[in-house]
């Protein structure tokens, strides 16, 4: 278990077994009133997420792979703001940042391995899109419930497994000059930079971890997308090649509200060293709390079925 200092604004106190959250290092002051954005936010993933899982779930005609893969998406959502958001009120309101070292490790793994799982959801849904413009005769047989299963169960497998070595990797290390976490969950960086001694092995492989699912995912779904460009470009018809973009809209919008934040945090963090630590913190906390609030939106404005059958759930209550 890390060794860990730990000061609270008001006191230092010596305890090997506690690290102290800070929040949002110079804007303190501004708690209160960042509280309520995040819980809109929290409340909004909540609501809509399940409501997408409910939806989906009593809609036989919604049982199809497209809709699986975005109840998948909806729970992992779930689960990360069930990770972040409760002790990032805490911390907001009463500044209830102290977290056993335990509990900080355990954060730090699934908040990483539910944005790892998410990641390959998101890419499943791109090659569903690809399969359904590139080979419609083909996608009943390809995107059988079998398949769907066992892409969930990789998504779950990679995730962990991609994730798992971190907090072994700082459990070894020795927190002597540490105080407090400058962030609002225990992220991973945020935590080696207070380590002393070799830190090397842990940011090396927190880089290729996140290459490995960034880089990749991002690539597999760009390429992806040139394929399904090509397809359209070959159809006949104006209508033909608008109703087949039109299915791939709210996958395109889902992918810009998830990775175009987890982007600019990833390279603030690491390259924009005169970047104000708020800035990169605010940056994070962009990246946890709007991709879950916003996809159920997106989906359930752009996607005419579930915007069907949510108006309908409303219509009967």
């Amino acid at each position: 278990m890390p060794r860990a200092f730990v000061q609270s604004p008001n006191h230092t106190n010596l305890d090997p077994s506690v690290f102290f959250l800070l929040g949002i290092p110079g804007l303190e002051q501004f708690h209160l009133w960042l509280s309520l954005p995040v819980c809109c936010l929290g409340t909004a993933t909540i609501v809509g997420n399940i409501t997408i899982l409910v939806v989906v779930a009593t809609e036989p005609a919604l049982h199809k792979p497209v809709y699986l893969f975005l109840c998948m998406l909806s729970t992992i959502d779930l689960a990360a703001s069930f990770s972040t958001v409760p002790k990032l009120l805490a911390i907001l309101w009463c500044g209830a940042g102290h977290i056993s070292a335990s509990a900080c490790l355990a954060q730090m793994f699934f908040i990483h391995a539910f944005c790892m799982m998410e990641s390959t959801v998101l890419l499943a849904m791109a090659f569903d899109r690809y399969v359904a413009i590139c080979h419609p005769l083909r996608y009943a047989t390809i995107l059988t419930d079998t398949i769907i299963a066992r892409i969930g169960v990789v998504a779950m497998v990679r995730g962990s497994m991609l994730m798992l070595p971190c907090p072994f990797l700082i459990g070894r290390l020795s927190f002597c000059q540490s105080h407090v976490i400058p962030h609002t969950y225990c992220e991973h960086m945020a935590v080696v930079k207070l380590a002393c001694g070799d830190t090397r092995p842990n940011r090396v492989y927190g880089l290729t971890a996140a290459l490995l699912v960034i880089g990749v995912d991002l690539f597999c779904i760009g390429l992806s997308y040139v394929f399904i460009a090509q397809a359209v470009l070959r159809l006949s018809s104006h209508e033909a090649r608008s109703k087949a973009l039109g299915t791939c809209g709210s996958h395109v919008c889902v992918i810009l509200i998830s990775y175009t934040p987890a982007l600019f945090s990833f390279f603030t963090h690491r390259f924009g060293h005169h970047v104000p630590l708020h800035i990169h913190i605010l940056l994070a906390n962009v990246y946890l709390l709007f991709p879950p609030a916003l996809n159920p939106m997106v989906y359930g404005v752009k996607t005419k079925e579930i915007r069907e059958r949510v108006i309908r759930v409303f219509q009967r209550g």
